[in-house]
């Protein structure tokens, strides 16, 4: 059976998943890219996944990284996730960031952020598939998350509607 790659793309977008951005530090400055590919792996020890494109313009400072965070974005940061995403667009503007212990940059502003160290990385086709463990992490009580579904960032009230 041969796979439709678009056809393939159109029905995986279906399963709305929440928007990150995965931050690192490298010797150039901090670096941002917007997935929606991040997952829970397990709770002990605490592992999250995420996955990279091999054809990506930020994907050898992600090889060289030992550390990264995960930071789950509100409907707020829709302008950030969406310029993230695009090729060329690694710097995140001033003023949108924090730093962590182990001087990690995280998202201002983030429902929730995870600082990890790089655990393994996988062979995944077209992708590399990053395991991290947990270091730290911290969350609010409050906020909607910034959707990805059919192609387009959407709001919780959007897909009430579609």
């Amino acid at each position: 059976m041969t796979i439709d790659g678009r056809q393939l793309r159109n029905a995986l977008g279906h399963f709305a998943t929440g928007v990150c951005v995965v931050t690192a530090a490298t010797e150039t400055g901090p670096i941002g890219l917007t997935i929606n590919s991040f997952a829970s792996v397990s709770l002990n020890p605490p592992l999250v996944l995420w996955s990279l494109d091999r054809a990506s313009d930020r994907a050898e400072a992600f090889h060289i990284a030992e550390r990264f965070a995960i930071n789950v974005l509100p409907e707020e940061l829709k302008d950030l996730a969406s310029s993230l995403a695009k090729k060329g667009a690694h710097a995140i503007p001033e003023g949108m960031l924090e730093n962590e212990p182990h001087g990690i940059p995280v998202i201002s502003g983030a429902l929730a952020r995870f600082v990890c160290k790089v655990e393994q990385r996988y062979d995944g086709g077209d992708h590399v598939i990053f395991v991290g463990l947990v270091e730290e992490f911290t969350h609010v009580h409050e906020g909607r998350p910034l959707l990805f579904h059919r192609g387009a960032f959407r709001s919780l009230a959007d897909l009430k509607e579609a």
